[in-house]
């Protein structure tokens, strides 16, 4: 189900739906952003994204939309268009999203993982045009992936596929949100980098000005005054960062001895905070692969930022 003429672009997270106009290059047009009305009822959060798309409409009445591509957390059913259990919109269970907005609009609609989304936006439009083999990640408050060969997303057998946040890299580590131990989501997302930072200042006095961003309060420590910290030059926070850089690199050592993509790219928050970082990260590839090639590997960031979840869900129903 493609479309070249304009489309419609929904990303659906637990406090927003922000909705775009997206045209066949990848351009957004127009775009908009609406409250989630997540913990009500499975009415209450469909008229959220059904307000979001009716007024993205009220304002693009020049252009004709041929398609709705919706992007959400997982899990959920790609291939049935079922929102199955994300933890963070808990007004849906089993929850058959795309057939409401079919119903809705009358017009095609596909419905897919956020970070899926993102990837086939980054592989068709952004960072990683031009490559065949593409392994995405968004690192925030968590950290989602997704992976595209030759401008398909990869869903694997279920549609379950591309969850390497889950990827455990220490199996006596910290029990992940998942249950799993030592996914590389619970020791190297934004809130792995908070608990760092508080460790570093609970096991002793540090010379940092991370304190003081904090007023003194050592539970007020987050991975955004890390990156504050950082930024002003603090030894600290770049100690912080230097750590979870080489989790993430042993993480892609991984990805990369299973997929041999031929880009990385990252996305998210944390991501442009370890922007600086890497070169360290691709100089440590080589230690955590069994691939002699994966110096090779371009680790780029992300082209469409905090645009992703719209981009992502226009690529689902745009051709190329």
């Amino acid at each position: 189900m493609t479309t070249s003429a304009p489309v419609i672009g929904v990303d659906i997270g637990g406090t927003k739906v922000a909705v775009g106009i997206v045209d066949g290059d990848g351009r957004i047009l127009s775009q908009q952003r609406f409250p989630m009305i997540a913990n009500s009822t499975p009415e209450a959060a469909l008229q959220s994204v059904v307000t979001a798309i009716d007024s993205i409409r009220s304002v693009s009445i020049s252009q004709t939309i041929s398609a709705i591509g919706l992007c959400a957390p997982g899990p959920l059913d790609p291939i049935t268009g079922v929102v199955v259990n994300p933890p963070n919109l808990p007004a849906w269970r089993s929850f058959p999203l795309a057939a409401k907005i079919t119903e809705a609009y009358k017009l095609p609609v596909k419905l897919d993982n956020d970070a899926n989304a993102a990837a086939l936006a980054e592989a068709r439009w952004g960072a990683a045009r031009g490559y065949r083999y593409v392994f995405y990640a968004t690192i925030g408050t968590g950290i989602g992936t997704g992976i595209v060969f030759d401008n398909r997303i990869y869903h694997g057998r279920t549609g379950a596929a591309g969850e390497g946040g889950h990827v455990s890299i220490d199996y006596h580590g910290p029990k992940c949100h998942c249950g799993k131990l030592g996914c590389i989501e619970i020791l190297a997302a934004g809130p792995a980098i908070g608990v760092r930072a508080r460790e570093k200042f609970s096991s002793g006095s540090r010379n940092s000005i991370i304190l003081d961003l904090a007023k003194g309060n050592v539970d007020a420590i987050d991975s955004h005054l890390v990156g504050e910290a950082y930024a002003a030059g603090d030894s600290l926070a770049r100690e912080i960062l230097e750590e979870t850089s080489h989790l993430l690199a042993i993480w892609l050592g991984t990805i990369v001895d299973l997929l041999d993509p031929d880009v990385i790219v990252m996305g998210g928050g944390v991501a442009a905070m370890l922007q600086p970082f890497f070169s360290d990260i691709k100089r440590q590839l080589p230690q955590w692969c069994v691939n002699s090639r994966a110096s090779e590997i371009p680790l780029l960031m992300a082209h469409y930022g905090a645009d992703a979840g719209i981009a992502g869900g226009a690529a689902l129903v745009v051709s190329t």
